[in-house]
C-alpha cells in the first residue's frame, strides 16, 4: 500500500479545511471547504487530480506523441462545480453502477425498493449515491491514494452497511490502476465502476467520433426502451456493436438501428471475451486517437463493460476553460457487472455476503502510436 508520508497534497486555495466524517447529506449540504483534491504523478509527466468529492478524477494529463501532456477528461474547472454540474464527471459510482429496473430487486426472499432516479429506473446508486458522498482519505503520496466510505444500512435503500475502499495508483508505465475492496455485515448487492468522460485528443472540445476503439466483446446485452438488458446475449458480428476489429465510433454510430435508437447511440454492456479466472486483469478495450497519437487500453478483472459515446452531452454542461461539453464530445468505458443483474438471475451474481470481500481492479495504461 501507499506510504503515509510524503503526503503530496495539492489543494486550491479557496478549498481548505479539514478531512471530515462524509456526510449523509444530499450536495447541497456539503461544505465547499471540505473538498479537496490530490496530485499524484509519474517521472514520465503523467499527472492525476483525485477529489474525496465521489473519490473522483477531476484532472488526467497524458503525454501525446510529442511529449505534451494535455488533459483528458472531462471536468470543472473548480470542486464547489461538482455539486451543480454533471455528477457523474471521474466519479466512482456505487452501491449499484449502471440500472436496476423498476429500482427493485429480491435478495433472499426480501425485496428492495430503491429511489428512482432514471425515469422508471434506477441509476449509478441513486442521486445520492457514492458519487455524491465526501469520502474519507486514508493514505496518500506522490504515487497514490487510498479513499474510504462506509454506506450504513439502508442509505438509498441497499441492505447492509458497506465498508468501501478505493485505491488509485499511478506507475512509470503511464498505467492508471483503481483497487476496489468493499465488505458488509449484512447480504447485499455490490457493482462499482470508475465514469470518467475520456476524450484523447483535446479533453471535451471536439467530437469522439474519430477515435478508433476496439472492444473484445463477442456479444453485448440488448436493452430495452428504458435501457434496461432484456436479458438475451446477442453476438455483435454483423451489427454496427461490432468493435472486435477496432473502428472509428462514429463508422456505424447513426445507422438506422433499433438498440442504438434506444440508447441515442452507444450506451451498452459488451460482454467481454476473457479467461474464467476472475482474478487476472485482461485488456477489454483500446482506444486510439489519430491527431495527438494518444493510445489507451482498459484493463480489468470485471465482466462486462458499458459503452456509452456521450449521447446526453447537449452544451449545458459547461466544462474546463469554459468549454460547453456538446453532443458526443466524450465516450465512457466502464468496468463493471451487468445492468439489472440483481433480477437476471442468468446474469454473473453481485451479492456479496458477511465474510466475503468484493474485489476489482481496473486499469487504463496510456502509450503513442
Amino acid at each position: 500500500m501507499f506510504k503515509q508520508t510524503s503526503l503530496f497534497l495539492l489543494m486550491v486555495a479557496a478549498f481548505t479545511g479539514c478531512n471530515s466524517k462524509p456526510e449523509k447529506t444530499d450536495d447541497s449540504m456539503i461544505p465547499a471547504d471540505s473538498m479537496k483534491q490530490y496530485v499524484i504523478v509519474n517521472k514520465n509527466g503523467m499527472k492525476a487530480v483525485i477529489s474525496n468529492y465521489g473519490a473522483k478524477l477531476v484532472s488526467l494529463y497524458v503525454p501525446d506523441r510529442t511529449g505534451v501532456p494535455g488533459d483528458v477528461v472531462l471536468g470543472f474547472d473548480s470542486l464547489p462545480e461538482y455539486l451543480t454540474g454533471e455528477k457523474y464527471f471521474g466519479a466512482i459510482v456505487g452501491r449499484y453502477a449502471n440500472r436496476i429496473g423498476a429500482g427493485n430487486f429480491t435478495l433472499d426472499g426480501h425485496k428492495y425498493q430503491l429511489p428512482l432516479n432514471n425515469g422508471k429506473n434506477h441509476l449509478h446508486g441513486g442521486d445520492t449515491g457514492f458519487h455524491s458522498r465526501l469520502w474519507n482519505v486514508m493514505m496518500a503520496d506522490s504515487t497514490g491514494i487510498t479513499l474510504v466510505y462506509t454506506s450504513p444500512d439502508g442509505e438509498n435503500g441497499y441492505p447492509g452497511t458497506l465498508m468501501a475502499e478505493v485505491s488509485y495508483t499511478l506507475t512509470d508505465n503511464n498505467t492508471l490502476y483503481i483497487h476496489y475492496n468493499a465488505t458488509t455485515d449484512k447480504p447485499t448487492i455490490v457493482n462499482l465502476t470508475h465514469h470518467s468522460f475520456f476524450n484523447l485528443k483535446d479533453g471535451g472540445h471536439s467530437s469522439i467520433l474519430d477515435h478508433v476503439l476496439t472492444i473484445y466483446a463477442s456479444h453485448f446485452t440488448p436493452i430495452d426502451e428504458g435501457l434496461i438488458p432484456t436479458g438475451e446475449l446477442a453476438p455483435v458480428e454483423g451489427t454496427p456493436f461490432d468493435f472486435t476489429k477496432g473502428r472509428r465510433i462514429g463508422e456505424r454510430i447513426d445507422e438506422t438501428n433499433s438498440q442504438l435508437a434506444a440508447g441515442k447511440g452507444y450506451d451498452h454492456n459488451f460482454i467481454l471475451d476473457r479467461p474464467e479466472s476472475k482474478d487476472s486483469l485482461w485488456i477489454a478495450a483500446s482506444v486510439f486517437e489519430p491527431e495527438s497519437g494518444r493510445f489507451m487500453e482498459v484493463l480489468t478483472t470485471e465482466p462486462g463493460l458499458q459503452f456509452y459515446s456521450g449521447n446526453f452531452l447537449d452544451g449545458s454542461q459547461v466544462g474546463k476553460g469554459k468549454v460547453p461539453y456538446q453532443f458526443r464530445t466524450a465516450f465512457c468505458l466502464e468496468t463493471q457487472h451487468f445492468p439489472d443483474s440483481p433480477n437476471k438471475p442468468e446474469f454473473p451474481s453481485v451479492v456479496l455476503r458477511p465474510g466475503e470481500t468484493y474485489r476489482q481492479v481496473t486499469a487504463y495504461r496510456f502509450s503513442v502510436r
